[in-house]
């Protein structure tokens, strides 16, 4: 067998298989970066089927977290937000960074909700 047979085998192997969960999960978080960004979902290594189930999971799962925190009296430890499944080609639990808020952008804001009042 050469090493293109090879190569196709491992490429044409269902997406839960253990291969190909071995190699989703060494990925470091820069290939799952540059992944994102030239991200084709159709191309991924996940059926469509297996992406509505993940989202499926995530929402059964924040409306999980707001009935408990609903329901809770407000003492106690308040339980954490789920994180959303990880999915292929998208970072682990990696915030992106939120610009602030400055001075022009406020006045900017405060002048477009406010036209008559900012003269």
């Amino acid at each position: 067998m050469s090493w293109r047979q090879v190569r196709v085998l491992i490429q044409h192997l269902p997406s839960e298989s253990a291969t190909m969960t071995g190699l989703r999960n060494a990925l470091t978080p820069e290939e799952y970066e540059e992944q994102a960004k030239r991200g084709e979902p159709e191309k991924g290594r996940w059926s469509q089927s297996d992406q509505l189930l993940a989202t499926a999971v995530d929402a059964l799962r924040d409306l999980q977290y707001i009935t408990v925190i609903a329901n809770s009296d407000g003492k106690g430890r308040k339980p954490k937000k789920p994180e959303p499944m990880r999915r292929p080609g998208v970072g682990a639990g990696v915030p992106k960074k939120r610009e602030q808020l400055t001075d022009q952008h406020a006045d900017f804001l405060f002048k477009m909700l406010n036209p008559e009042g900012a003269a």
